[in-house]
């Protein structure tokens, strides 16, 4: 079953599910990844709670015209004219107020969030509310979603992903230089509206698959994994989206497989899987790495103060800074150099020598500034510079009398 859900045998309802989550975690990615930026990942989390009381007056509205409160259009829209007062009312209390904007953010989201389960609540003593099912747009499900339903998630994660794409520039501008942004014309405020119209419609249009509670989620692990792989802001969001569309339609695909597993924290537990992974064995940052590198480091150590030693005519008690010379030749198990161990004892106690006369010029503090122990001095100097250098370390010094 699941292999036929990941290639798209279980029909065509559960193709259009699984590509509409597809693209909606694109959409997120992408988007959220420009919030992840910014340091504004709690915004996201203010709009997915704030669009709660926006579905219960939905449905309540639907239900008093006489229509069927279950309307999916219906109730995205509710959802996101909520949102947007929520949104509005974050940016008017961090403006107006001395309120920052995380307590701003978790006055609103509580405020807004208690006032949904509230709505919930009555819509439960209605009529037509004990079987609204409501309560499944908190965790996202798909069992038993219409095809219409189906196409206007994928129709709206496609235009939202196609929006996001097109503003990603003055986005990128703006997360990474704010001032130079505004130098160059833009319009921050215009930009930042823009960016969070983008994660409120990527929220409303999640809210049938991922949840108003899980939304957070596909908005933020994905550019938090991305940045694990890349240092590069351009590279950040299209890792991002990367990462969120494959999460999001191998976690449909393993609800379509499954029917009786939520869509919505399957979407979330496979974006944590890979962000567990890149935890763990991404080239640059991850667990591993940072590791290696630290071994790395203290191995080059060992061989320095072992090689100074040598120069020195010091003994050397470190039994692990002998196994390293050993093994590359420079000593013998008693600690007595050998004959290329004496060559490259005497290179480092030169180089020593002249990082000393470097960091007596002047004219060389940006090089002198890279000195850690271990740099080779060829590397930040040129090749008169270091003739220069040897100049002065042979030249002879004047002898107070």
């Amino acid at each position: 079953m699941l292999w036929q859900a990941l290639t798209l045998q279980l029909g065509y309802n559960a193709t259009l599910v699984a590509i509409g989550a597809m693209l909606l975690g694109i959409a997120a990615g992408v988007s959220g990844s420009f919030l992840f930026l910014r340091r504004r990942a709690l915004v996201s989390d203010a709009i997915s709670h704030a669009t709660l009381p926006g579905v219960g007056l939905a449905f309540i509205v639907m239900v008093a015209l006489g229509g069927d409160g279950r309307n999916l259009a219906g109730l995205l829209a509710g959802s996101a004219i909520s949102a947007a007062i929520g949104l509005l009312c974050v940016q008017w209390l961090t403006r107006n107020t001395r309120l920052a904007e995380d307590s701003a953010i978790g006055a609103v989201l509580s405020v807004f969030f208690g006032f949904g389960i509230v709505l919930l609540t009555v819509i439960q003593t209605m009529e037509s509310g004990r079987q609204a099912g409501l309560d499944s747009l908190l965790l996202g499900a798909t069992a038993g979603m219409l095809r219409s339903d189906a196409i206007l998630i994928a129709a709206g994660g496609a235009l939202t992903l196609a929006l996001t794409l097109i503003l990603r520039r003055p986005m990128i501008m703006v997360a990474f230089d704010r001032d130079y942004a505004a130098a160059r014309g833009l319009n921050i405020r215009q930009v930042d509206f823009a960016t969070m119209a983008l994660v409120l419609a990527v929220t409303v249009v999640g809210l049938k698959i991922v949840g108003l509670i899980l939304i957070v989620a596909l908005l933020i692990i994905p550019p938090v994994t991305a940045r694990f792989w890349t240092d590069r802001t351009e590279r950040v969001w299209q890792f991002s989206g990367l990462i969120g569309g494959l999460s999001a339609y191998t976690g449909a695909a393993i609800s379509a497989s499954a029917p009786q597993l939520p869509t919505g924290p399957l979407i979330v537990l496979t974006g944590f899987a890979v962000f567990v992974v890149s935890l763990a064995f991404a080239p640059g940052r991850g667990v591993l790495a940072a590791g290696l590198r630290h071994i790395s480091f203290q191995r080059r150590v060992h061989m320095r103060q072992g090689l100074l030693a040598l120069a020195q005519g010091q003994p050397i008690y470190e039994r692990y800074t002998i196994r390293l010379l050993m093994r590359a030749g420079l000593a013998r198990a008693d600690g007595v150099a050998t004959e290329a161990g004496r060559a490259g004892a005497a290179k480092a106690l030169l180089d020593e020598h002249r990082w000393e006369i470097l960091r007596t010029m002047s004219d060389q503090e940006s090089a002198t500034a890279l000195y850690d122990g271990m740099r080779a001095i060829e590397t930040v100097v040129t090749r008169d510079q270091l003739s220069e250098i040897d100049a002065r370390l042979t030249a002879p010094r004047d002898v107070p009398a």
